[in-house]
């Protein structure tokens, strides 16, 4: 896996922070310097965070756990859906619902009752109501599609969670915290990167670096699922072995 260099961040205008009025004095760490009344944020620290958070997203996927992807924001949305999906992650880009992992049995429920409606629609079930019925039942599954399809696959709370912007997704944060599930995240200069067990600091509103670091995150998890392919296959392969010795 290739990781970006310091002048493909720079190129992506990762290192922009926002104006110096609205930063968070805990990133001071992070802040390489201010010009012109903007922070700007260390790529060297970037960087480290990228690694450390790719290291740890590569093992979570080798266990062969769930990382879930959290990104409302209009300018994310797209890119991170992409992402989670090119690896077989969950996602999260319409709005976040609240208890959505704190009352995971109940968001389970409508889950179900979304493939309910689809298997409905899917094998002719639907046919025998009205038009109106099946306008209604149609409605109802792009309602809950768009806030319930990307999560579809999670059978079971997620081993942890990477959210684009911790202040824009506070409550998907605080319900990963209350619960323990580890954090990673993308934090600007006006957030608190000490909120999240894996901070990446970084410019959380331009596409360009939500798109160059989100990527990065999830050819790391592409590793660790070809890993745990890999392991699986030669696991299968000495147990025949065995077998046939035997």
């Amino acid at each position: 896996m290739a990781k970006p260099t310091y002048q493909d961040l720079l190129d992506a205008g990762v290192h922009f922070g926002h104006m110096r009025k609205k930063w968070n004095p805990k990133m001071a760490p992070y802040i390489f310097m201010e010009r012109k009344g903007i922070h700007i944020i260390d790529l060297n620290r970037t960087l480290d965070g990228m690694e450390r958070a790719a290291n740890a997203m590569r093992a979570i996927a080798k266990s062969g756990r769930k990382i879930l992807f959290v990104a409302t924001k209009k300018q994310a949305r797209d890119l991170v859906a992409t992402a989670a999906k090119s690896v077989g992650m969950p996602h999260v880009t319409d709005r976040w619902l609240g208890g959505m992992m704190t009352n995971f049995a109940t968001i389970k429920r409508s889950v179900k009752k979304m493939q309910n409606i689809e298997r409905m629609l899917a094998d002719g079930t639907a046919a025998n109501m009205t038009k109106k019925e099946r306008l209604t039942l149609d409605r109802e599954r792009i309602k809950l599609d768009k806030v319930f399809g990307g999560i579809e696959s999670l059978g079971r709370l997620p081993a942890a969670i990477f959210m684009v912007d911790i202040s824009h997704e506070h409550l998907a944060l605080a319900e990963a915290t209350r619960l323990g599930i580890r954090t990673f995240a993308m934090v600007d200069t006006n957030s608190d990167p000490n909120k999240v067990d894996f901070a990446i600091p970084a410019n959380d509103d331009a596409s360009k670096s939500i798109s160059i670091i989100t990527n990065y995150l999830a050819e790391a998890i592409r590793e660790g699922l070809a890993d745990r392919s890999t392991k699986a296959e030669e696991e299968k392969a000495e147990a025949k072995t065995t077998e046939a010795e035997g």
